[in-house]
């Protein structure tokens, strides 16, 4: 009876040891009888025990390596340390367990190989500024020879390019040289927007101090050139207005009888009398006492007052005739 209920366990024991849970994103690769014979994918998967064993358990997921830095030497001899990072995942797990012996390590030396190859025939100018033709090339290469193992090459990328030290120094002399011919290019530029912008200033001022004294010249002749219009219409209307009333001959001499006397209260001290005026003396005595006496009453028509006219200051020299 024991003996019935000890292999009853053992066999229970047997049963359930080859009972196996594939987590997600795993696949294990099953060899019966040292032969490969399936692949468990994710879920409950039971392995025959004593004939069935898991040869291995490899994950789906993207894999990413990180290589240590490789020697490399350029088209121009410089030698540099270029490191690189392998993106990959696993497409089919029989082919990756049974088609290489430690595939990490293959397509570690693989992707050395590979780079030396392509950096080769780059000069080092065109290797700093070509890391995505270098990113591309390796890539396709590494998938091509990785395919047989079943790796999927996704990505790969140049990490760091470390020059030596004498190099390192001189692309930073360069570069400072580049920087200080930039910064004076932009001075120089910009001191000479600066002048052409005052030259341009200096010139709209004159331009435009020229067109104010221009417009002030030309207000001041238009407003002489009126006054002088509107002094020759006045004139001209009291013309007409003496000549409207009929005034006298006798009038008109008195008149100018009255501007003889204001020539004499001027800053003249000599003036000459014509002889035609000798006689208008007369007039005004007459006129006066005519003044003097009562006023007759007003005739309808009232003569204007005269305007005054500008006499010329006479000379003090005597004319000779």
């Amino acid at each position: 009876m024991e003996l019935i209920l000890f292999i009853i366990i053992a066999l229970a024991v047997l049963f359930v040891s080859g009972v196996k849970i594939v987590s997600q994103s795993k696949a294990q690769v099953i060899e019966r009888l040292g032969a490969y014979h399936r692949i468990n994918h994710t879920g409950l998967k039971y392995v025959i025990p004593f004939f069935e064993r898991v040869s291995n358990t490899v994950s789906l997921k993207e894999i990413v390596k990180d290589f240590a830095p490789q020697p490399v030497i350029t088209k121009d001899n410089v030698t540099m340390q270029i490191d690189t990072v392998v993106y990959f995942h696993i497409t089919d797990p029989k082919l990756y367990t049974y088609g290489v012996e430690n595939p990490v390590s293959a397509i570690e030396n693989l992707t050395a190989t590979t780079l030396r190859n392509i950096i080769g025939e780059l000069e080092l100018d065109e290797t700093l500024t070509s890391r995505d033709v270098i990113n591309v090339k390796m890539r396709s290469i590494l998938d091509v020879a990785t395919d047989p193992w079943g790796i999927k090459v996704t990505r790969v990328e140049v990490k760091n390019i470390i020059p030596p030290r004498d190099i390192q120094e001189a692309m930073e002399k360069q570069m400072r040289a580049e920087r200080e011919r930039r910064e004076a290019i932009l001075k120089a530029e910009g001191e000479k927007k600066a002048a052409i912008l005052l030259a341009e200033g200096e010139k709209e001022s004159a331009i435009l101090r020229a067109d104010a004294k221009r417009e002030t010249a030309i207000r001041e002749a238009e407003g002489e050139a009126e006054a002088i219009v509107k002094i020759q219409e006045a004139t001209a209307q009291g013309l007409r207005l003496l000549k409207d009333v009929n005034m006298d001959e006798a009038l008109l001499k008195y008149r100018s009888f009255e501007a003889m006397a204001q020539v004499a209260n001027g800053n003249a001290t000599k003036i000459i009398v014509p002889s035609e005026l000798q006689n208008f003396a007369t007039a005004g005595m007459v006129f006066n006492e005519m003044m003097d006496r009562k006023p007759l009453p007003p005739k309808s028509v009232e003569l204007p007052k005269p305007k005054a006219r500008v006499v010329p200051e006479l000379s003090e020299e005597p004319v000779t005739k």
